[in-house]
């Protein structure tokens, strides 16, 4: 792990980043993030999203505001595997069960690239 107070290790941080490389995503990609996560938090979740948006890279975005690691809520578990299935569903050219009412009983905040999953546009009107 570097070390960020000390130069070599702000280097090594730099070079391991995927901040620093959001130009080389070549496919469209699915965030999903728990609002409280120990390890990644939101704000390293919204920097890559903003990088890959402002190279018009597809990226569909979905916080859970409610969640630490993982999911404790089966009802945002349920709502993730749908975006997740409609998701995969448009990269892959393939049939994928609708979103339905699934996401509104979750807690699910699409913050960007709804357009990217089929569905997920009409579910937040």
């Amino acid at each position: 792990m570097g070390d960020p107070a000390t130069e070599e290790g702000k280097a090594l941080l730099m070079e391991r980043s995927p901040l620093n490389f959001a130009q080389n995503i070549q496919r469209p990609l699915l965030i999903g993030q728990w609002a409280n996560a120990p390890r990644v938090n939101v704000a390293e979740s919204d920097q890559i999203v903003a990088a890959m948006a402002a190279k018009n890279i597809p990226v569909t975005y979905v916080l859970f505001p409610d969640e630490g690691h993982g999911f404790a809520r089966p009802v945002n578990n349920i709502a993730f595997n749908a975006v997740t299935e409609n998701f995969q569903g448009l990269c892959l050219a393939c049939r994928a069960e609708p979103i339905g009412a699934t996401l509104k009983a979750s807690t699910a905040q699409v913050r960007h690239g709804a357009e990217f999953a089929p569905g997920l546009l009409e579910t937040m009107r």
